[in-house]
């Protein structure tokens, strides 16, 4: 925990002043601060997390409420990891707003932070993002309005909400690839001696819904089914714990509301993590809620330690499997939405309608080059996609052959590069390549590359592994007929020997590079589609 005081990033502040000059406030967002009691307070003293999921669910709704116009539910909430524990007395500071709307849900991002006031500590609790939709109305379905991102940290969560929305989709078939073709790497369901059935640990609890657990609109709210499941999986708590809420009225049948799967760390006296006892699988439904939940610990560690983690925390080449296919693509495709995003980049030079920028900070270089070509931007994305023609515009490119095909918009290839300098080795660099098309008119579409390692293509002796961080296109649709293209790359030591000399202006191959690729791209603006991936 850090103690500092809180003047903070004036990005983040409510109030932000504009390159106009305008005073600017997000206009979907809301804070609340609350002093926890003890009324707010566990058995072991602390706020309890079900009442912090039902402050947080109410901040959450009321932004997307201000947004909608109209009442909202709790559709979803993503997976939250609790940084620290909140005490008696201390504040906590809930802020959210509405990153993008998308049909008639929107993603609305959620800040939990604490303070002491008498110390004028301040630190994060939490970051979380909550999906709510709109209900309906006497007219039908609700049609919201679009987000209109104001400053760069409102552009950079607008862009990356498509990622995240895209994963939330795809997590059901996430979980079903890995108990299908990763049995073995599950594991099977072992005997343990000492083990506990986990029918002891069934904690069944019925709640009447009154009053004082309704909301603004007179009925139990996401929070509070989230404080309820909460409250029973701590009496259950053995490591992963999954808890399933019904609802019914009178005689009336059960109805689904909500499932969730919550993880616990137990402590002992001394407050560190304490070994628990294994759990025994019930058979048949216990055995496959047992792989089930082998299968979401691995998902929340490799969403951990790609996502999670901070750029420089993570080494550049990352090893690829099929199991973190999904969080490798996110974080390749979100690293060059953010390097996108940024307001702070500097034109360097500029050579036949060619524009070269860079962006130095915190001792890291990255630099963009951007032109506009007479060619429809779908049609350049299939061109630009194709890494194996790449060879045809930019000579940096000597050979490039697909080593996966993981599917339509994720190819891995290996890119021989020739040699810098005389009697040296040329550099190769295993490459993910994320494909996007726009979510909407107000996206790009994008090519994000990365490296990433992969044990059948390890380095040789006849070249110097490479490594990229970030780099890739971004295609505006500027007219049905003309494009701008943003070519991004973060300058890592395998890249910097081949730009160097343009970024300080000593060489201006950049410039014949990007003609080239302009010229390529218009004599195949007629030419067929990449071929599919049963094609490669």
């Amino acid at each position: 925990m850090s103690c500092e005081k809180g003047d903070g990033d004036p990005m983040e502040d409510p109030l932000f002043i504009l390159e106009s000059g305008e005073v600017y406030r997000n206009p979907t967002e809301v804070k609340m601060s609350q002093i926890v009691m003890p009324c707010h307070a566990n058995h072991c003293g602390e706020l309890s997390v079900g009442q912090l999921l039902k402050w947080m669910d109410s901040t959450a709704c009321l932004s997307a409420e201000r947004h909608a116009g109209s009442p909202c539910i709790t559709a979803s909430v993503d997976d939250i990891h609790f940084e620290h524990t909140i005490g008696v007395g201390q504040v906590v500071n809930i802020k959210a707003k509405v990153n993008r709307a998308f049909t008639s849900s929107m993603e609305v991002g959620i800040t939990v932070s604490c303070e002491d006031l008498f110390s004028s500590c301040q630190w994060n609790v939490c970051n979380a993002f909550a999906t709510f939709v709109a209900r309906r109305t006497e007219e039908g379905k609700v049609q919201l309005k679009q987000v209109i991102p104001r400053t760069q940290t409102e552009q950079m969560e607008y862009s990356i909400a498509a990622e995240r929305r895209r994963m939330r989709l795809t997590h059901a078939e996430i979980i079903t690839d890995l108990l299908s073709s990763n049995t073995a790497q599950l594991g099977e369901c072992q005997e343990y001696q000492g083990a506990v059935s986990a029918e002891r640990t069934r904690v069944e609890s019925v709640e009447l819904v009154l009053p004082p657990h309704a909301n603004h609109q007179v009925s139990t709210f996401g929070g509070q089914i989230m404080a309820w499941m909460e409250n029973v999986a701590t009496i259950a708590a053995c490591m992963e714990v999954g808890v399933c809420a019904e609802a019914y009225q009178g005689a009336g049948a059960l109805r689904h509301i909500n499932s969730a799967f919550m993880t616990f760390e137990v402590l002992d006296k001394d407050r560190k993590p304490r070994t628990l006892p294994r759990i025994r699988p019930e058979p048949v439904d216990g055995k496959r809620r047992y792989q089930e939940a082998i299968a979401r610990k691995k998902i929340r560690l490799d969403r951990k330690y790609i996502i999670s983690c901070k750029q420089t925390e993570v080494p550049l080449s990352v090893p690829w499997d099929i199991s973190n296919q999904m969080y490798l693509s996110y974080n390749n495709v979100s690293a060059l939405k953010i390097m996108a995003a940024r307001s702070n980049w500097m034109l360097s030079s500029e050579k036949n309608k060619v524009s070269l920028y860079t962006l130095e900070e915190n001792q890291i270089l990255c630099f963009k080059v951007e032109t506009h070509v007479t060619v429809p931007a779908e049609q350049a994305f299939h061109l630009l996609s194709d890494l194996r023609r790449r060879h045809e515009w930019d000579r940096h490119y000597q050979q490039c052959d697909v080593i996966i095909q993981a599917d339509e918009d994720d190819t891995i290839y290996r890119v021989a590069t020739p040699c810098v300098s005389k009697g040296g080795k040329g550099q190769d660099f295993i490459l993910l390549a994320s494909r996007r098309k726009p979510c909407d008119s107000r996206d790009p579409y994008l090519i994000a590359l990365r490296s990433v390692t992969l044990p059948t293509h390890p380095a040789t002796e006849d070249y110097t592994r490479g490594e990229v961080l970030c780099a890739g296109f971004s295609i505006w649709e500027e007219s049905n007929a003309v494009s701008k293209i943003s070519y991004y790359n973060q300058a890592t030591p395998g890249v910097l020997p081949y730009i160097s000399n343009d970024i300080a202006g000593l060489s201006s191959s950049f410039y014949g590079t990007f003609h080239s690729c302009n010229k390529y791209l218009e004599e195949n603006r007629d030419s067929l589609a990449v071929l599919s991936p049963s094609d490669l």
